[in-house]
Parts: structure tokens; sequence; C-alpha cells
């Protein structure tokens, strides 16, 4: 979802790579909480970390703290930026009540993107 909205919101001033420590593939319900949104992440895969260790960036987001101390080093020039988010894809109930737990965290992720972009994007 922070893949989807950083692009939404960045547009061409930004590259986005998104990868974890895991690969399951894009949650369905991820997909769905961010079309009711405008956001189609529907062609978004899911990555490995490892894929993207020769390339260099500016910025590394952590969005999950089992990720950050699983993350692999990247050079000391790198940035890293953390924010924990709770995992959706956790969550338990029905139907209606894993969708508004989605919904939540696409809503904070939302807020955290627009954030981040507004300060470092000129």
């Amino acid at each position: 979802m922070m893949h989807g909205w950083l692009e939404h919101f960045g547009g061409s001033q930004v590259q986005v790579r998104s990868a974890g420590i895991e690969t399951h593939g894009v949650n369905p319900t991820a997909i769905k909480v961010m079309a009711e949104a405008d956001v189609d992440i529907s062609a978004h895969t899911s990555n490995h970390i490892d894929e993207y260790l020769a390339e260099e960036f500016d910025l590394i987001l952590t969005v999950c703290d089992n990720a950050r101390e699983s993350c692999p080093v990247f050079p000391s020039s790198t940035e890293q930026i953390h924010h924990n988010f709770s995992d959706p894809a956790k969550a338990e109930g029905t139907e209606e009540e894993v969708l508004t737990a989605f919904r939540l965290v696409r809503d904070e992720i939302k807020e955290f993107s627009k954030k981040l972009l507004s300060d470092r994007l000129v």
C-alpha cells in the first residue's frame, strides 16, 4: 500500500521499489481497499529485498518492526526511515472487520506518505 501511495502522490518525482523479507504475493484485500481510494496496485508484485541489494537508494523505508530488524545492511549513505504500521493481513474476524483493519492501515499509510513527500519534495 505504501508503494501505491508514494507513486500516487509523488508521480514522476519519485521512483519506488517495494520489497519485503518474504514474498507472499500482493494481498487481494490490499488491492481492494486501495481501489476504493482510486489507487490501483493490482499490477504490483511481491519482491524479495535481495533483488535490490545492488541498487543505490536515496531513502529506505521500513514499515514494520520485523522488517526493520531483518533488513539487510544498505550502504551507509542511504538514509533509513522506520515507521511501524499494524499488519492488516493478521486481522481476524468477519470479512467486514478485516476490511476495516485494512482501511485503517491504508489511511494511516496515506497520511504518512503525504507528509513524507511534502517534507522531501520541492
